[in-house]
């Protein structure tokens, strides 16, 4: 039998995009189509969450010749206007995922935003105000939306190898070198129980600009924070992480 042929996915996130930003990004989607099978962009798409930034980077896309995956992040629903976002940046060959899946060369990715609330012993539990519930039942249905997208990949192929896409990080590694009075609200380990329940290969966010490029979850889940700024620093260029499957 044929030994399976590698999957190269490249990873990015907090691209930011601007409306000034026109034919920035044309050299940078080139190389990645040269070096990878799959694009990841974990959130943070646009910077200010306008629709006119989502048009510049729909126009960069086109430049990429590989099949993308994309979360939103904060960023992006800045202005209310994510759905629009969405409907401006997806097409048959970029992805947007919101509590959804996709297969692409036998790989599966699942995707959400995810959200803040802590981490371990430090969760935010749901007691208190109604605001404060309402802040721990976003990240509670953030889980929930990425448990439903890898549980659809179990059912329909049992054996896939299953990728994590988030914008908000599910471990307190991958955020460290942040002041830690904000670490609740760059992620939360709710968000880690689907990955090491589902037994995910590896999971990719952002969000964290300052913080650590890998970490694992408590049963071993490879967890990398490929926020541009970090990838820049740690001397990527361009500053895209590439990882095989």
């Amino acid at each position: 039998m044929a030994k399976a042929q590698k999957v190269r996915i490249a990873a990015v996130a907090d691209i930011h995009v601007r409306e000034t930003d026109k034919g920035k990004w044309a050299d940078y989607f080139k190389e990645i189509s040269e070096k990878a099978d799959v694009l990841l962009i974990c959130g943070d798409l646009t910077d200010t969450g306008d629709e006119m930034e989502a048009e510049i980077l729909a126009a960069e896309l086109k430049h990429c010749t590989i099949p993308v995956v994309c979360v939103l992040g904060n960023h992006d629903y800045e202005k209310n206007r994510h759905k629009l976002i969405r409907q401006v940046v997806q097409n048959e060959h970029v992805h947007i995922l919101d509590g959804e899946a996709v297969i692409i060369k036998g790989v599966g990715f699942a995707g959400v935003k995810g959200f803040g609330g802590g981490f371990d012993n430090y969760m935010l539990s749901m007691f208190g105000e109604g605001a404060m519930k309402a802040f721990v039942q976003e990240a509670v249905d953030e889980a929930l939306q990425l448990d439903r997208a890898l549980a659809r990949l179990d059912a329909d192929h049992a054996d896939i190898k299953k990728i994590a896409v988030m914008h908000y990080s599910p471990i307190k590694e991958t955020i460290v070198g942040e002041p830690e009075a904000i670490f609740p609200f760059l992620g939360s380990s709710r968000l880690a129980d689907p990955l090491n329940r589902r037994n995910v290969l590896a999971a990719f966010h952002g969000h964290a600009h300052i913080g650590t490029l890998e970490g694992t979850t408590p049963t071993g889940v490879k967890v990398f924070n490929v926020a541009k700024p970090i990838l820049a620093k740690e001397g990527y260029n361009p500053p895209f992480f590439l990882y095989e499957v």
